[in-house]
């Protein structure tokens, strides 16, 4: 039986791409890998079913094994097209390991998600690595840190000596005051104190006891400081733990990779040791929000082996010889091999990702041991495994007991706003795609599909130029279908630019039967909205009144079609004001022909203009950027209608309003990024439709025309 909740610790790595995520894992893995065995080292295949080669752009799974205690290991991308894969990470674990460069410091989107993890009080901790860069600097990527992070983040060590990994690395503990000193695969306590120049240990170490002091629930430590007591460590030890596992308190540690990659990383026992003791169990940590699969509310439930089951899909892949692999987090009841389980989803079938609510038979399980697999018996409350043969779970799904189904609320995910268009290659590509594309979609719930009827196109919506390389890759790739890429088409419309009259004539006299429909029509366009209005204006009898209706369709067919750039028509008044008959030969088609002859007769005559959606987008960004992001705004033909802070002091954001022609916003997800150091964010929506300029609307009518 796997360890119960007490002994495991479920820790995501977060930080920006540079930061040295992976190789931090990857240097804990050498220390504290299957048994602190070194299998960290391995290549090969992860248990999460990707080669190496992924990480950086995946969620990969490792365990750690350091004092009777397992580590599950979450790495997540730093790159923020892969943000769906750091959302999984999060909710898969306890705590939040974040990792900042000591050359680099920290970017706009680690403080975005630092704040994230504040206001649901996720307990953070801060490790400092690359310190063997020659322009590293640890009192630097400190200060940072605070003014980034805020409050409670403090160091509980200072690297002091060559903290390359050479002979004579030594790190301060802050509150005992002895010196950890690294050399090659060895790791000696030295009882020599501290001895840092101007003072640097006093003050960093007073900082320290203030910090702890304020989170104790120890109300008369401060008195007893202020009075000059000297405080046991280990009651400050006691108390900085419970204060990192309640998310008040967040230690700083530094960290170095060994020269010559094969000593023991700089840092590397330490961080462990502050994992196990002051990261919280699963059982200490609350559970997601959950319902009823109907609605209706359910009982509290915890981290209890022997409770009712409740676990999560938090990633999905395909090996190409064992199928389909889910990572499962299991926050409640226990997990066993081929049970039947209750598969509910999330109701994203809006963005491509169906509604899942059947009772569905799991396949084998395992767990990471270092960098390989291990099959398993049972997965209690508080382990991460992975499961085989869930033939339609997908990314974000609940598993629970088929006879009392529960429903964990989604997490948050960004929606998808960089299109581009697909087409298959070949024939067999193009049998291949439907499948393929559904199996995209279950494994990353940031990818959208969808047809696009008006312009025919088949559209992959992506969070980013990276995102979708590599899902074109995986096409390519895992599933065998190659794609070309196209430019998406923007869905334009067509109206009048005044009011004409034409004539539709269709007479056929072929022997036999033939055809006849003579039709005059007075038009003009209308406000926007409008749509079409037919108004029967015949005299005499000119037109029989049985054909009047087919004159109607026949312009409505007409104007779904288009006129000149193939692009439906809106907004006109059709006035039938004249017409003539044959007894025999007109028929409902011979008139139906006819309405739409006179109306491409009347816009040859009027003249047509382009009309482009206009959306509307709300931009959140950091006060800083709000010049840069109105500019760019203003490039791409938008009009701001509102600005509205949010937040104050260093914090403060703007949500910029604007209304932005669809032409201009194909890329602007990568745009942004660029603009705002990929802090920026926004939303769409569709406003209203507008005249194009005529410069552009010339350019488009020349390709159709081509």
């Amino acid at each position: 039986m796997p360890s119960a909740a007490a002994e495991v610790r479920n820790v995501v790595l977060v930080g920006h791409t540079g930061a040295g995520k992976t190789a931090l894992a990857e240097d804990l893995l050498s220390v504290a890998g299957a048994g602190g065995t070194g299998t960290g080292r391995e290549q090969g295949r992860h248990p999460d079913g990707e080669h190496r080669s992924t990480r950086g752009i995946s969620l990969t799974l490792s365990a750690l094994h350091h004092r009777n205690m397992t580590i599950n290991l979450l790495d997540t991308p730093g790159y923020p097209d892969f943000v769906g894969e750091l959302r999984a990470g999060l909710r898969a674990a306890d705590a939040a390991l974040f990792v900042v460069s000591a050359v680099d410091g920290v970017d706009g989107a680690t403080r975005a998600l630092w704040a994230e993890c504040a206001a649901v009080g996720m307990p953070r901790a801060v490790v400092v690595t690359r310190l063997d860069h020659p322009r590293a600097d640890f009192a630097s990527a400190v200060t940072a840190c605070q003014d980034a992070f805020g409050a409670g983040v403090l160091p509980v060590f200072l690297p002091d000596g060559a903290v390359a990994g050479g002979d004579g690395a030594r790190l301060v503990g802050l509150l005992t005051g002895r010196v950890v000193e690294y050399a090659g695969r060895d790791r000696r306590e030295l009882d020599t104190s501290a001895d840092l120049a101007d003072g640097a240990f006093d003050e960093a170490r007073g900082a320290l006891i203030e910090g702890i002091i304020a989170e104790s629930e120890d109300e008369t430590l401060l008195d007893r400081y202020l009075g000059g007591e000297e405080l046991d460590p280990k009651t400050l030890l006691d108390d900085a733990e419970t204060a990192i596992s309640r998310g008040s308190f967040h230690p700083v540690l530094p960290f170095a990779h060994p020269a010559g990659g094969g000593g023991l990383p700089v840092g590397s026992i330490e961080l462990l040791d502050m994992m196990v003791d002051a990261f919280p169990s699963p059982a200490e940590h609350p559970l997601p929000p959950l319902t009823r699969c109907d609605g209706s509310d359910c009982p509290k439930m915890a981290a209890d082996p022997d409770g009712p089951l409740l676990a999560e899909v938090v990633r999905t892949t395909t090996d190409p010889y064992v199928g389909r692999m889910s990572v499962v987090r299991v926050f409640s009841g226990t997990l066993r091999p081929d049970a039947t389980v209750h598969v509910s989803g999330h109701g994203r079938a809006a963005v491509g990702h169906p509604d899942h609510d059947a009772d569905e038979k799991v396949g084998g399980l395992s767990a990471p041991d270092g960098t390989t697999l291990r099959p398993l018996d049972a997965c209690p409350a508080g382990g991460i495994c992975v499961v085989t043969k869930l033939a339609t779970a997908e990314t974000g799904d609940t598993l629970s007991d088929r006879d009392d189904p529960r429903l964990l609320a989604p997490w948050t995910m960004p929606e998808p706003l960089l299109p581009i268009a697909i087409e298959a290659r070949t024939k067999s590509d193009e049998d291949k795609l439907p499948t393929a594309l559904s199996r995209l979609t279950a494994e990353d719930p940031t990818v959208m599909v969808r047809t696009e009827t008006e312009t025919s196109q088949l559209l992959l919506w992506c969070m980013g130029e990276a995102h979708a390389d590599v899902l074109l890759e995986r096409l390519a790739s895992r599933y065998g279908v190659d794609v070309d890429r196209k430019e998406p088409r923007i869905a334009l419309r067509e109206t009048l630019r005044g009011p004409a009259h034409g004539l539709g004539r269709h007479v056929k006299q072929s022997g036999g039967h033939g055809q006849y429909a003579i039709c005059h029509l007075e038009v003009e366009p209308l406000p926007a909205g409008s749509g079409l209005q037919f108004v029967d204006e015949v005299v005499g009898g000119a037109v029989p009144r049985s054909f009047i209706p087919s004159v109607e369709k026949g312009v409505l067919a007409q104007m779904t079609k288009g006129v000149v750039a193939g692009y439906p028509m809106v907004d006109i008044k059709v006035r039938l004001v004249d017409g003539k008959a044959h007894s025999v030969d007109s028929s409902d088609l011979a008139f139906q022909v006819a309405g739409g002859l006179a109306l491409r007769d009347a816009a040859a005559t009027a003249g047509v203009a382009l009309l482009e959606p206009i959306l509307e987008i709300a931009v959140l960004v950091p006060d800083e950027h709000v010049g840069a992001v109105m500019g760019d705004l203003s490039g791409r033909r938008g009009r701001v209608v509102g600005m509205e802070p949010v937040g104050r002091g260093d914090s403060g954001r703007t949500v910029i309003r604007a209304e932005v022609p669809e032409l201009e916003m194909i890329r602007y997800a990568i745009d942004l990024r660029s603009v705002t150091q990929g802090t920026g964010t926004f939303t769409r929506s569709m406003a209203r439709y507008e005249p194009m300029p005529e410069h552009l609307a010339a350019a488009v009518m020349k390709d159709r025309a081509s």
